[in-house]
């Protein structure tokens, strides 16, 4: 059961890719989640498995068991890339905190449909959740919430036109970089929920990728940025 009293009747298709270790002390852990995966498991017990899940029980032949991971922060199912993880009661909560001051600043690797004009920029349009249309979200002057995301164009290619972009959100709405994306005309490739005629067709996942973490580690307060190269 969803918000509103609507029925989620999505149901995950398994995925065949690992959650990759990419850093580990006795307070947290940086990963790398593979598209296709949840980050935590849904209500339905088809969606049990998740990066949430696969921590706490371990991953046979590739990673032991936490079972006090939590996750501060989620990526939608179709985004790949850097999450942290919390190993102990006081990381998790420190964590949260700076999430939830906005402290944590995250950056992204895009593909986008076309060539993008301007070499860098800021799409600043507000987002409110669509009622009638669940799980999507719309731009919305009235009702939507001030969002801000920040693109710089790495590379223009050609057969077809596409843009690789590196997005810096300033704020963390709902598919925020997605629906920012196609509000200026040049929706993410492979995204389901926001595309144009032939965007979805171009690629078999969403190509949005969780590259750079900033934060401050939550035993040492010392600055922390964690990288994970962008499979495209």
């Amino acid at each position: 059961m969803a918000a509103s009293g609507i029925i989620d009747h999505f149901i995950a298709p398994a995925c065949e890719d690992d959650v990759h270790i990419l850093f580990q002390d006795d307070a947290i852990l940086l990963i790398n989640k593979p598209s296709g995966l949840l980050s935590l498991s849904g209500k339905n017990p088809l969606n049990r498995d998740s990066v949430h899940f696969r921590l706490v029980h371990g991953q046979p032949g590739v990673s032991p068991a936490f079972p006090l991971a939590r996750l501060p922060h989620r990526l939608d199912f179709g985004t790949s890339g850097m999450m942290v993880v919390g190993l102990n009661e006081h990381a998790t909560a420190h964590l949260n905190k700076q999430f939830q001051a906005g402290t944590v600043q995250k950056r992204y690797t895009a593909m986008l449909e076309g060539w993008v004009p301007d070499d860098e920029g800021v799409i600043s349009a507000p987002i409110a959740k669509d009622k009638s249309q669940f799980p999507l979200v719309k731009i919305c002057d009235s009702t939507g919430k001030a969002a801000t995301s920040r693109f710089r164009v790495i590379n223009r290619m050609s057969q077809p036109r596409r843009s690789l972009v590196q997005f810096t959100p300033v704020t963390g709405r709902t598919h925020q970089l997605r629906i920012h994306s196609l509000s200026i005309g040049h929706p993410i490739l492979g995204c389901d929920l926001y595309h144009s005629a032939t965007s979805q067709q171009l690629a078999d996942r969403l190509l949005l990728h969780a590259g750079d973490l900033y934060f401050e580690h939550p035993t040492t307060g010392e600055p922390c940025h964690g990288h994970c190269a962008s499979p495209f």
